[in-house]
């Protein structure tokens, strides 16, 4: 709830936003930059990344280069690496965001997709993850689809990113000094309360409302099958 309530007010949405980027450009300060200005600076940071690991690596590169809908399929090898590898940590940013009970289709910067959110939150992540593991691969001969996932999923075991997306999660959607709990809270919606307590049978509250005149009525559609034998 908290998290619809943001994306669809404006003021609220960009301030999000400005979170979210303020976490990839830690020494800058974007609390005024409008989302024009916000994409420009991660584009151009982006690009930077990709020629930085070439470099490093001795890869040869170009472009960004992939097809929607199928990560093996487009561009030279180190962008098939670059899509399978994404697509490997779109996986556990969304089983994080449900994991919570935010909405994968709720976005603040990507937007009209159902996994929205997905591409938002595992955009914090690329640089450090699947960028670098992507370009060292190609630079060792690793080519394959599974190399990449194999690889990513040794990288990622200890369980830390997980964690991490979680918290970051949090920290975006939920306002300053709200307590970080991981408990379970499971509530039935009152139209007058709000929510009543979930797990409790209240059909015993009906029926302390009922007196001797009350009738419990059962109807069904008119069948002509006969009733079974006593």
């Amino acid at each position: 709830m908290r998290q619809a309530y943001l994306v669809t007010r404006t003021r609220e949405r960009l301030g999000v936003a400005r979170r979210m980027y303020g976490k990839r450009f830690p020494d800058e300060d974007v609390s005024q930059a409008t989302m024009q200005q916000l994409r420009g600076r991660e584009g151009a940071r982006v690009k930077k990344i990709y020629r930085e690991h070439a470099a490093r690596t001795g890869v040869e590169w170009n472009r960004r280069e992939y097809t929607p809908g199928d990560a093996f399929a487009a561009g030279d090898d180190v962008n098939r690496l670059l899509s399978a590898g994404h697509s490997c940590l779109y996986g556990i940013c969304h089983a994080a965001i449900v994991g919570i009970g935010a909405s994968p289709a709720l976005g603040f910067v990507h937007t009209g997709a159902a996994t929205s959110f997905v591409l938002d939150i595992a955009d914090l992540y690329k640089a450090e993850y699947t960028i670098p593991l992507a370009f060292d691969l190609a630079a060792s001969g690793h080519l394959e689809e599974r190399d990449i996932r194999t690889a990513f999923r040794d990288k990622v075991a200890d369980g830390h990113l997980m964690a991490r997306v979680v918290h970051d999660i949090k920290d975006l959607l939920l306002e300053e000094g709200t307590p970080d709990h991981d408990d379970d809270a499971l509530h039935l919606w009152d139209e007058f309360d709000g929510h009543v307590p979930g797990g409790v049978n209240w059909a015993a509250d009906l029926a302390d409302q009922w007196d001797g005149d009350t009738v419990l009525g059962v109807t069904g559609p008119d069948i002509d099958q006969q009733p079974p034998p006593s």
